[in-house]
């Protein structure tokens, strides 16, 4: 068994694929409509054939407060691996990514948060 598709609530789903694939420099995946959304993932450029990440539109009442709840306490919606934090937060605050939690070193692991513009906090990982 092994993880497909995982998603994100976002409010707004073509702002999220800019976001995500312009800013973050993940790859559009799949985008097929479904009705008044689209099932729409990105991939990461390193592993297109691996788990996708589905930009699931956030209208079902329950969503919406889920993200508030996440957003109001601090907590990531999802965590992406990078190959060093410090370096991956200086390249995208440097294109106008606003992080909530600067690089802060953790144990074994470095993270930071950043603010996905589509009501997530989205949490960097990697090695100390």
């Amino acid at each position: 068994m092994r993880i497909n598709v995982t998603s994100v609530f976002v409010d707004d789903q073509a702002k999220a694929l800019a976001f995500y694939t312009e800013q973050l420099g993940f790859l559009p995946k799949t985008d097929v409509p479904v009705g008044e959304f689209r099932w729409l993932t990105v991939v990461s450029p390193d592993e297109p054939d691996g788990t996708e990440l589905l930009l699931e539109p956030d209208q079902h009442p329950a969503a919406k407060a889920y993200k508030a709840a996440l957003v109001a306490d601090g907590i990531p919606a999802a965590s992406f691996a990078v190959d060093d934090v410090a370096a991956s937060h200086a390249g995208l605050a440097a294109k106008g990514v606003r992080f909530t939690q600067e690089p802060t070193t953790m144990g074994p692991v470095v993270t930071a948060v950043l603010d996905d513009t589509c009501g997530n906090l989205i949490q960097l990982t990697s090695a100390a």
